[in-house]
């Protein structure tokens, strides 16, 4: 495991001891709307540090160690930090996007950070293998991520669960464009899979608020 990686797994594991200890630093940082657009801005930035337990921090790091190790490989330290940073901030940007008539709505974790990671290695490698438990069974990349894009467009439309798809669907639309931008070269590699996931993210911004869910 590289070193960034592990940088990274030790500022939101200790960060987030903070918050498990500290309501007052969970609060003064965690993504809140009202605070936001009243200028704390770097909310956006550390509510990516912050996580509400153990299983949250827990499943949040081990896929940035699954998947982060994937890209930093590909593109080095320096591009790595990029993704995951553009990707987290993306996140929160979709998130405040999304709820900004909503002035008591926040949210914490990396989420947003680890599905921009999760895009660009399924970019770069959409044959790889992926196998979602509790289901043994191996699915390839590019599946899981169409039907990721799909899930976190119903999940935020009908706010499936206490789970924030606006910064998963944020932080992916991140990874993609950010991907694109340093290795080009996944479009002709991978034209049918990167073109499907653009119709995706299109549709999305031009007609996302007038899709209906039936809940």
């Amino acid at each position: 495991m590289s070193q960034i990686i592990i940088i990274l797994i030790v500022a939101n594991v200790l960060v987030s001891l903070k918050g498990f200890s500290d309501a007052a630093f969970f609060d003064r940082y965690k993504f809140q709307v009202q605070k936001i657009l009243g200028g704390e801005k770097v909310r956006m930035l550390t509510s990516g540090f912050l996580h509400v337990d153990w299983l949250h921090l827990g499943f949040n790091m081990y896929a940035l160690y699954l998947f982060g190790k994937v890209v930093d490989s590909s593109f080095g330290t320096l591009n790595f930090v990029l993704i995951y940073f553009v990707s987290l901030i993306a996140g929160s940007m979709y998130s405040l996007y999304q709820h900004k008539r909503v002035p008591y709505y926040s949210a914490v974790g990396a989420s947003g950070a680890v599905s921009g990671v999760i895009f660009s290695s399924i970019m770069l490698y959409p044959g790889m293998e992926l196998i979602m438990l509790p289901i043994p069974i191996p699915i390839p990349g590019y599946v899981f991520g169409v039907g990721y894009l799909l899930y976190s467009i119903y999940g935020m439309k009908n706010q499936v669960g206490n789970v924030g798809h606006s910064a998963h669907l944020g932080g992916a639309i991140g990874g993609y464009l950010i991907t694109l931008l340093l290795r080009p070269s996944v479009i002709t590699n991978h034209t049918i899979m990167i073109g499907v996931m653009a119709l995706i993210i299109a549709g999305l911004f031009f007609f996302g608020d007038k899709l209906k869910f039936n809940k």
